[in-house]
């Protein structure tokens, strides 16, 4: 089975264009940035605070990966605690190594790809959490060895202790070898307890499915959105939203705060490393949106959830 967008015919970046843009063919070329060695704001975490799990808190571990404590539930997102992925080595340290993660209860996959689905982390995370993957995903996870494993679809969700967690869609692709595009899904999570509710978009171009998250959830109040791998718009913005599209993609949302992601660990693309949040602040500003509204976090850096409330 092959997955598909939401409302539109994007499959996959085709190999003519990942050419160009890989060969500079294309008029948004840029000077090249280096990948590494590029100063990341980041703070120590002892992991002492999460580790007591006396708190509901939200951790940026670095690029896409999350720690959310919520209900007395350990939830990661897209862990990825490697040095690097593939050929592409690692910008920032991440903001927890494993002496510092409490005991996960859940991981949470948003797809496929290498940096949000890290095979070494997973390996090393073991078989004790449950896993919670988009639809077609779980053979993978089961033929390793993983026997707690759930599949989802779009809005499909499982409740575990009062913490319900809901996969929505994205605008995006799979791909893990070299035969299996769109054979698993891709989308975010919603993650709500009671009447608190916190979005993962994992990797999404720009599409109406916002607004559709938002209205179904009656507003999010924390956003996790993506504000790096822009670079160039023609090639990437099927696929990755900008600082400016992850503005209003709050919007749409009705989100009441905006929290920043998918910057500064890995080098995707052609904007320099230390680029997007700068971006963002400055689209921040143009739209007179309230400055306690927006965090762009340290990796390691904790959050109280209770902040957000």
């Amino acid at each position: 089975m092959r997955f598909a967008n939401l409302n539109s015919d994007f499959r996959k970046p085709e190999n003519t264009l990942v050419l160009r843009w890989m060969l500079g063919l294309h008029d948004e070329k840029r000077p090249r940035a280096p990948g590494t060695g590029v100063p990341v704001p980041f703070v120590q975490n002892d992991g002492k605070v999460l580790q007591a799990g006396a708190s509901d808190t939200l951790t940026w571990i670095g690029h896409a990966s999350f720690l959310i404590q919520l209900g007395g539930k350990n939830i990661l997102i897209d862990p990825v605690l490697s040095d690097r992925i593939g050929w592409v080595r690692r910008n920032a340290p991440p903001g927890l190594i494993w002496s510092t993660l409490p005991r996960v209860d859940v991981v949470l996959i948003t797809h496929n790809h290498r940096d949000h689905m890290d095979g070494p982390t997973l390996t090393r995370l073991g078989k004790s959490p449950l896993y919670i993957v988009p639809k077609g995903l779980g053979q993978w996870f089961l033929k390793r060895g993983f026997s707690r494993v759930i599949e989802l679809g779009w809005w499909e969700q499982e409740e575990i202790g009062g913490v319900v967690i809901t996969f929505v869609p994205a605008e995006h692709w799979s791909r893990r070898g070299l035969t299996d595009i769109n054979t698993s899904w891709w989308g975010g999570f919603v993650v709500r307890k009671d009447s608190f509710t916190l979005y993962h978009s994992g990797d999404t171009g720009w599409f109406e499915g916002f607004e559709e998250i938002g209205s179904r959830f009656g507003g999010i109040d924390v956003a996790m959105l993506p504000i790096g791998a822009y670079a160039p718009r023609w090639f990437m913005n099927r696929q990755h939203i900008d600082p400016a599209e992850a503005v209003e993609a709050m919007k749409a949302l009705r989100a009441k705060h905006f929290v920043a992601m998918h910057w500064g660990a890995f080098k995707l693309s052609d904007e320099p490393m230390d680029e997007p949040p700068a971006v963002l602040k400055d689209v921040w500003d143009r739209a007179s949106l309230q400055q306690e509204r927006l965090r762009i976090p340290a990796v390691g850096q904790t959050y109280m959830l209770d902040l957000f409330a």
